[in-house]
């Protein structure tokens, strides 16, 4: 589900950029500390938070103790030993770690942690994998014209036929445009790993502001090269701060996504590559269950860690950042689910059943694709975990598209419209501006996302033993932040039921009528609004 948001095309350097042009004017954004804006409160500061802070003292004014609730994070994987994390972290009491038995009888050995779905028994894991798209097209390629009966097959299956026509076209687009991105971002990343730090020297330590720089001459060429990157970028987006962290910044984004790219191009869109092999599962089998390893963490876990912070990261600690409900009642689970590609219908549904299973009440789901030809076992997966009393939480996709029309899957909906479960909330993502609520890559869609919540410039944990933390945007970003709300009033009114705390959230949102039409609410989750919600129907049920 990553998207690299910063757009600049490879004539910028056809020219040096000056500053002194015209310039827009814009509300300027509320003076939050833009670290933990996902916590702030709406009616306090006009930034379209979660209002955390509020919500956890009218808890305590109300006396509710919570009770422990797990978290499944079906993701890339999760460092457990961050020290942000460690302490939050599901152990499945049940099992001996490490003396290669499955003493829960559950199908799974020595899962303490959770589980890998991409990984063998050997301990090997799946890192890279082909967009759906690419297996697809490879599955249908081969039918189609590299098959001794491939005239016959064009007549025997004209549907799968015609569907291979939308979609070899698709798949050389995108593999064009990946090239053309590698080749692009590439270039740019080669030309400012050299200008920006001759910029950053010729600034010094002068603050980011208009008057510095319309005073500001770069004299080398380097310099000057670096300086185009302010015709390209916000005003918001630098002022304020200083020179290197700003250029660290708009660096670290062009070097993701000359990265981006090329594993595009060399894994997602690689028609001669199959890791499955490595799973050691017999990948046709969709109804085989006891696949897979104990390696939780995994080769790259970035975007897990990142979604597992934000939903329960330590509060109070002093380091770092805070989690929505990160006072030590939610456990994160890891389910590693999803490899550098796209993830598998048969993992996803497996993933769904293993933390349902083994006691998670909320499961985040931060990823999506656009085919899923075994679509059938994800909703019977979202049925199943419906019976037992769980909330799925997914977020919507970043490709700014409607998605009541180009469907982004897992989907709640089948072909005919009708709702699969009701126990799924599906999230966009907003912005701290609200003049601009809506973050430009989000999805949206008036009947198939029902509330947002913030995701873009997330600080949240990233991979590093003795503990990091990065700004990360996407829907990616905004569904652990409902996850957390969901976890922080699910604890604390433990009598409600998954469906409860669905209708809870979407009751309690903040409307914002640039979203009225775009989502089932029209607004932005508040953590303070749900948890009065939730005391309300406490006392009317006279739950204790």
């Amino acid at each position: 589900m990553k998207k690299f948001l910063l757009s600049i095309s490879v004539a910028m350097f056809l020219g040096v950029a000056s500053f002194a042009q015209e310039t827009t004017t814009a509300l300027p954004l509320p003076k939050v500390d833009q670290k933990f804006w996902q916590h702030e409160s709406l009616e306090e500061t006009g930034v379209y938070g979660v209002n955390t802070q509020k919500a956890i003292q009218f808890l305590e004014s109300k006396k509710r103790k919570p009770s422990q609730l797990i978290v499944g994070v079906l993701d890339s994987g999760v460092e457990i030993t961050h020290p942000d994390l460690k302490d939050n972290i599901w152990t499945n009491a049940k099992e001996i770690a490490n003396n290669g038995k499955d003493d829960d009888k559950n199908g799974y050995v020595d899962d303490i942690h959770g589980w890998n779905f991409i990984g063998g028994k050997d301990g090997k894991n799946v890192d890279g994998d082909t967009l759906e798209l690419t297996r697809l097209f490879v599955k249908y390629r081969d039918l189609f014209e590299k098959s001794a009966d491939a005239a016959s097959n064009k007549t025997k299956y004209p549907k799968e036929f015609e569907d291979y026509q939308k979609i070899k076209t698709e798949f050389e687009n995108k593999l064009a445009e990946a090239k053309q991105g590698a080749a692009q971002y590439g270039q740019m990343d080669e030309v400012f790993k050299i200008a920006f730090p001759a910029l950053n020297s010729e600034w010094g330590d002068k603050e980011l502001n208009e008057k510095n720089m319309v005073a500001f001459q770069p004299k080398s060429k380097e310099a000057q090269q670096g300086m185009m990157i302010f015709g390209l970028v916000p005003k918001e987006a630098w002022e304020g701060k200083s020179m290197k962290d700003f250029t660290k910044e708009i660096g670290d984004e062009i070097s993701g996504g000359a990265k981006y790219y090329k594993e595009q191009v060399e894994i997602n869109l690689n028609t001669e590559l199959d890791p499955r092999p490595i799973v050691g599962d017999n990948y046709a089998d969709k109804s085989e269950r006891n696949y897979g390893n104990n390696d939780v963490d995994g080769p790259d876990s970035l975007h897990g860690t990142h979604v597992s912070g934000i939903i329960a990261a330590k509060s109070g600690n002093g380091i770092g950042m805070d989690g929505i409900a990160g006072n030590g009642y939610v456990k994160i689970m890891s389910v590693r689910t999803v490899p550098n590609g796209d993830e598998r219908d048969k993992d996803v549904a497996n993933a769904i059943r293993y933390a349902t299973d083994n006691g998670a009440k909320i499961l985040n789901m931060s990823f999506g694709k656009a085919y899923s030809p075994d679509k059938q076992i994800v909703w019977d997966a979202f049925k199943y975990a419906e019976k037992k009393g769980v909330l799925l939480i997914k977020a919507a996709g970043n490709d700014n598209v409607n998605i009541d029309d180009e469907i982004h899957y897992p989907t709640l909906f089948d072909e005919k419209g009708n709702e699969i479960s009701k126990n799924v909330i599906t999230v966009g993502a907003n912005t701290m501006d609200h003049t601009n609520l809506k973050a430009s890559f989000s999805n949206f869609g008036k009947k198939s996302v029902d509330v947002f919540a913030p995701g873009q410039a997330i600080y949240s944990t990233v991979p590093n033993k003795d503990g990091e933390y990065k700004n990360e945007d996407g829907t990616s970003m905004a569904s652990p932040v409902v996850a957390g709300v969901a976890a922080l009033v699910w604890a604390h009114y433990p009598k409600l039921t998954a469906i409860d705390i669905k209708q809870i959230l979407m009751d309690s949102v903040n409307k914002n009528p640039s979203l009225a039409d775009i989502s089932v609410t029209g607004g932005v989750v508040d953590a303070y609004k749900a948890v009065q919600l939730a005391e309300k129907i406490y006392i009317a049920k006279k739950l204790k």
